[in-house]
């Protein structure tokens, strides 16, 4: 059941606070952590309700979701962490959890004794495909915004993420001969 709403908004109350407390030059900053933090946790509620039923968390879904997509189910570990964007340890135990249900299996590298690949099992691949079905019914068609704001905020947002080193533009192509 959805708590009613509040008669004041928060963040903007805390903006008050942060501006009688004389922490200005902080105002934008903190008005907009606070802010993606809570539209953060409205966009991964449903997410994370709509996968409870498939014992997945969001994690385990990346994981899955990315063996799918390769054209035969492998990926080293390596790869995988570095799309995932995560921390090596976070893989790791996501994997664990994968491999001990059964959706996952870890085989060895065909040409590098130290990497693992990742493959993903029939179940697995099950499992994802009626998960992705319901993520994209239950959570990803309607996330609150319409299209054109949503494509702004995607723009906002990767714009951050590249000033952070997350990716590069791809090199420009040279005109052909």
């Amino acid at each position: 059941m959805a708590r009613p709403a509040m008669p004041i908004d928060p963040i903007a109350e805390a903006r008050r606070q942060w501006l009688a407390h004389g922490w200005a030059d902080a105002v934008p900053g903190m008005v907009l952590v606070t802010s993606v933090n809570r539209a953060q946790q409205l966009l991964v509620a449903p997410v994370e309700s709509t996968l409870r039923p498939f014992a997945l968390s969001f994690a385990r879904f990346e994981v899955l979701r990315l063996l799918a997509f390769t054209r035969d189910g492998r990926m080293p570990m390596g790869s995988a962490t570095a799309r995932l964007q995560v921390h090596p340890t976070s893989v790791t135990s996501t994997v664990d959890r994968l491999v001990r249900d059964g959706l996952v299996r870890r085989e060895k590298h065909p040409t590098d004794g130290r990497a693992t690949v990742l493959a993903i099992t029939d179940a697995g691949r099950e499992l994802v495909e009626r998960a992705t079905e319901a993520l994209n019914a239950q959570a990803f068609a309607d996330v609150g915004l319409d299209e054109a704001d949503a494509a702004d905020l995607v723009r906002i947002i990767a714009r951050l993420r590249k000033r952070a080193g997350d990716f590069e533009d791809p090199p420009e192509l040279p005109e052909p001969l």
